[in-house]
């Protein structure tokens, strides 16, 4: 089988230059589209000197139509609302769509599994394999631990230039709690205290938000009990590993059928 031919989108963000890089680096893969935004200065230049890997003959491009028709797949880490334009796109050119695109809303999202009825979908709000694993551990955690004994907390911190909050990982790892608990986080989470709140509502699931500096993505679920905490972290070091996931979740989609699915999907998680 050849190259997938990948597209990245936003190619000359820090994400998207650091996909080129992983894509570039990975064995069965290749960049074969690169997209920006109508007017971005980088349009029009070669993708791979931009990210520093030598000239690709990948030209940055503002147009995805042509450039969607002559690929395998795209990988996606912009904004909700391209995401579901690119959503549509793919759809219609049937090339496999990864998603790694955080803050989108429920009409956001059913957008997306609408057009996951006609091509492959994987959307995560974490790409690496150390947050799913992690998201693992916090299903099983909340599921041992009782409600009435433990509570639950989601703390997470990234750089002042996120735009979201809470992140897509500490969603994804409230979302895992509460299938722990067998209960609808959109119900039980808490996102925000401020003045005279009460107590705490048993059986919650809280998120504390910080931002600030340079820091990639740190994420820690807390398990408070009586008299002890139980602590479940992960830290991001580099952009590399998302963009490592988002590769590999997209070799391991090529060839399967239409449907929307997560990175557990693609770990065996």
């Amino acid at each position: 089988m050849s190259d997938m031919g990948l597209v990245v989108v936003g190619a000359a963000g820090r994400m998207g230059q650091t996909l080129i890089r992983a894509i570039h680096d990975t064995p069965g893969a290749q960049v074969s589209g690169a997209l920006e935004r109508k007017g971005s200065p980088q349009v029009g230049k070669d993708a791979g000197e931009l990210a520093g890997v030598g000239h690709l003959g990948v030209t940055i491009s503002d147009d995805p139509l042509p450039v969607f028709a002559a690929a395998d797949g795209v990988i996606d880490f912009t904004t909700p609302s391209a995401t579901v334009e690119f959503a549509g796109y793919a759809a219609q050119a049937h090339i496999v769509h990864i998603i790694g695109t955080t803050g989108c809303t429920p009409q956001d999202d059913a957008k997306i599994a609408a057009a996951a009825r006609h091509t492959t979908i994987v959307k995560s709000g974490n790409m690496s394999l150390g947050v799913n694993l992690l998201a693992a551990l916090v299903e099983q955690a909340a599921k041992a631990l009782a409600a009435d004994d433990y509570d639950i907390e989601v703390l997470e911190m990234h750089h002042r230039h996120k735009v979201d909050a809470p992140s897509g990982t500490a969603l994804l790892l409230g979302e895992a709690a509460a299938r722990g608990r067998d209960i609808a986080l959109a119900d039980n989470s808490v996102r925000s205290r401020d003045g005279q709140t009460g107590a705490r509502p048993s059986g919650s699931i809280g998120f504390a938000t910080l931002r600030g500096g340079s820091v990639i993505g740190e994420h820690s679920v807390l398990f408070a009990g009586g008299g002890e905490r139980i602590v479940l972290s992960h830290h991001a070091e580099d952009r590399s590993l998302f963009a490592g996931g988002a590769v590999k979740a997209a070799l391991w989609a090529r060839g399967r059928k239409p449907g929307l699915f997560s990175m557990r999907d693609v770990l065996g998680l």
